[in-house]
């Protein structure tokens, strides 16, 4: 894992106050004489038992939507600190004063010896490599959605968690702790729409949202601008081919870029798509395929298109009859299907399910504004609504996490679940880069039957001393 720079004083931490750097025998061990005479603790104790009941974190990629993960954490000691942007990530540094701040992630994770999980929130390209390497110190891990930038990453780190079930963790994508999703999928089960066949899937970005900001439709800038005294470049590339800094990269652009953000579909797809890969089952697809607006290649050579069409299909399983899942973006609207009159107001982000005895409309996160249709079958359903019979999640995402973290049972959107979501998004982005072709996948084999082309894609290679393992 790479931890050299061509600047090696950006790899310093700030140095720790010794008067306030936190020990987990410290946290652990407060009121210990209650516990039988012990003065100290060699292992951390969660539960109703522990003293304090708080564990130790560190946050990495501090600047954008990790400020946000980490107020969620509230309650519990966030101990450190790491961000390659010091001015980006100063008011949040504010906001936990008593935090040691890195500027490397890899050095905070040797240098603290006592965290007990991170919530990772860097850009998409850097999600793998980082997460590895937490869990190559066995600590928890909270990483933002996509769980990964490519198909193979999202494997590898889906295997990995799997091989360390100590490890508690937890994909971003906030709307799996939501009660709609769980409506959503007590409604199919109970057969509220029938046999579902089709799924209509949609977003308005990259024109909305704030992570887009000026949308490059460009290509790669030509002019190099000198890196800024407070950025870290050559971190915040990481295992991505090297490049001259610019602007229209960081903090918010990247997500464009094919090397550094997975476009609309990935930054997205983890939310819109969740209700269905849950509430169907849908596991790997057959097939994938996807057509766009770009045309210029200076320009399909380097970001995600202005607006997408992606198709997939997925087989039979579990009883349930194949599906057609259909995803566009930049302000695509799905056509309406039967039942869906003119007079129905499509959010700007979310889903239509077809079944053959009706449709069920959701928004963006987690099924949100979950509403059956036609209006007539709405209120029928609603007066006589089926039971709640999946578990709730109490208190939001990230304390579901911290949860798991404490009582050992996994989280909502654990890896398990968050890594298969991840690469089916994935696959779709994927299908971007090699438009208009219809795209065989064998999930076993982890490849296309049928085009070489697109399977060079799956993983792609890493600037040397960033590999990841596996």
């Amino acid at each position: 894992m790479k931890c050299q720079s061509k600047n090696p004083a950006y790899f310093h931490p700030m140095k720790p106050n010794p008067s306030t750097s936190r020990s987990r025998r410290s946290v652990l061990t407060k009121g210990a004489a209650a516990f039988a005479g012990m003065q100290f603790l060699d292992f951390p104790v969660f539960g109703q038992d522990a003293p304090g009941n708080k564990i130790n974190l560190a946050g990495i990629g501090i600047g954008g939507m990790g400020k946000a993960n980490l107020r969620q954490c509230s309650g519990e000691n966030i101990g450190a600190l790491c961000d390659v942007d010091e001015r980006h990530s100063a008011k949040v540094r504010a906001k936990y004063p008593d935090a040691n701040f890195y500027v490397n992630y890899q050095e905070m994770l040797d240098g603290e010896k006592d965290l007990d999980g991170v919530v990772i929130a860097t850009p998409d390209h850097t999600h793998a490599v980082v997460t590895q390497a937490a869990m190559d110190k066995g600590l928890h891990v909270y990483t933002q959605k996509p769980l990964t930038r490519t198909v193979h990453e999202a494997r590898v780190i889906t295997e990995m968690a799997a091989k360390k079930p100590d490890i508690q963790t937890q994909m971003g994508n906030q709307g799996r702790s939501s009660n709609s999703i769980r409506q959503l999928k007590e409604w199919i089960e109970a057969g509220a729409i029938g046999n579902v066949t089709e799924v209509r899937a949609w977003t308005d970005r990259p024109v909305g949202g704030q992570w887009y900001s000026t949308f490059p439709i460009t290509g790669r800038p030509e002019e190099e601008i000198e890196v800024p005294p407070f950025l870290d470049w050559d971190t915040w590339i990481g295992p991505a081919s090297y490049r001259p800094f610019h602007t229209v990269y960081h903090p918010h652009t990247w997500r464009a870029f094919y090397d550094f953000g997975t476009g609309p579909l990935g930054d997205m797809g983890c939310h819109i798509l969740d209700p269905a890969f849950y509430a169907l089952d849908l596991g790997a697809p057959d097939t994938v395929e996807a057509t766009s607006t770009h045309w210029e290649e200076k320009v399909s050579a380097e970001t995600y298109p202005r607006a997408t069409r992606v198709r997939y299909q997925f087989p039979a399983r579990n009883g349930k009859p194949a599906v057609t899942l259909n995803w566009s973006d930049g302000r695509l609207l799905p056509y309406r299907p039967p039942g869906v009159t003119n007079d129905v107001k499509l959010p700007a982000s979310g889903a239509l399910f077809i079944g053959d005895e009706g449709v069920i409309l959701h928004g963006s996160h987690g099924a949100s504004g979950l509403k059956l249709l036609p209006e007539e079958k709405n209120r029928k359903f609603q007066a006589n609504r089926p039971p709640e019979t999946i578990p709730r999640v109490q208190g939001g995402h990230e304390k579901d996490w911290i949860r798991a973290c404490k009582d050992g049972k996994p989280a909502s959107s654990n890896f398990s679940y968050g890594g298969a979501l991840t690469e089916m998004v994935l696959l779709g982005v994927l299908a971007i880069r090699v438009p208009n072709q219809r795209l065989e996948w064998d999930a076993k084999a982890m490849r296309f039957t049928n085009h070489e082309g697109a399977n060079e894609l799956i993983s792609p290679p890493y600037r040397e001393g960033w590999e990841l393992k596996g």
